[in-house]
């Protein structure tokens, strides 16, 4: 079954070729397009300030991030976790610059633009003119926004897992989804509640009816329910 990886950061700024960096990475593993219950999550130092207007929209500070690993030690961990699979992102090419930035920088391999998967684009084509960040696509969808006080790249990832769902065709109707605490594969399950009211009507056949069907089977060439 395909695997893809869903993926966020957090970072100092907006441009990694002016000196930004990433400082926290949160990525979530899908089998057929569903979460599977195997999440990765790093906070990294970035070796530099963090500026208060970024503070403000991840509300980390640049306390909260001395004594964190550095970009080039936890490279090894996360390049393992997303091994070869396709990269989903919400705005995909600014995740993507800062990553690939800081490979560079790192001296590894750069993440190829063909593993690129960019949910903005996808809400853009399918609701041109409307709003579609994150939040606004959320709403839309009916996905509860309520911890999402901050951007924290793990709830964000949760929030756009549940997005992309939605944009790539979105639950049937009274199919539960759900994944086993600690990981594996997705099951379904599918639960049908009777509307009050309903009666259950059971009709038996008359025996000429028995009878009648008996004739029109025995008129078949190896009817497949007698094999």
């Amino acid at each position: 079954m395909k695997r893809s990886i869903l993926f966020d950061t957090e970072t100092t700024g907006l441009d990694p070729l002016t000196g930004d960096r990433v400082i926290e990475i949160a990525a979530l593993e899908l089998i057929g397009d569903l979460p599977s219950g195997r999440s990765y999550r790093v906070l990294i130092d970035p070796e530099r300030d963090v500026p208060e207007e970024a503070s403000r929209v991840h509300g980390f500070t640049r306390a909260d991030l001395e004594g964190q690993p550095k970009f080039a030690d936890i490279a090894p961990e996360f390049l393992e976790f997303i091994g070869d699979d396709e990269l989903i992102a919400h705005n995909a090419a600014f995740d993507f610059g800062f990553l690939n930035a800081e490979l560079r920088r790192a001296g590894l391999p750069e993440l190829a633009m063909s593993r690129m998967v960019d949910t903005l684009q996808i809400a853009r084509a399918r609701f041109p003119g409307m709003p579609n960040s994150l939040d606004a696509l959320c709403r839309r969808f009916s996905i509860d926004l309520s911890a999402r006080t901050t951007h924290n790249a793990l709830l964000d990832c949760k929030l756009l897992a549940e997005v992309y769902i939605e944009l790539s065709g979105g639950r049937q109707r009274g199919l539960g989804l759900s994944v086993e605490e600690g990981g594996g594969a997705p099951t379904a399950t599918y639960e049908y509640a009777r509307p009050a009211g309903h009666a259950v009507v059971r009709i038996t056949p008359e025996a000429a009816e028995l009878a009648a069907h008996a004739t029109f089977v025995d008129a078949l060439a190896e009817p497949l329910w007698r094999a």
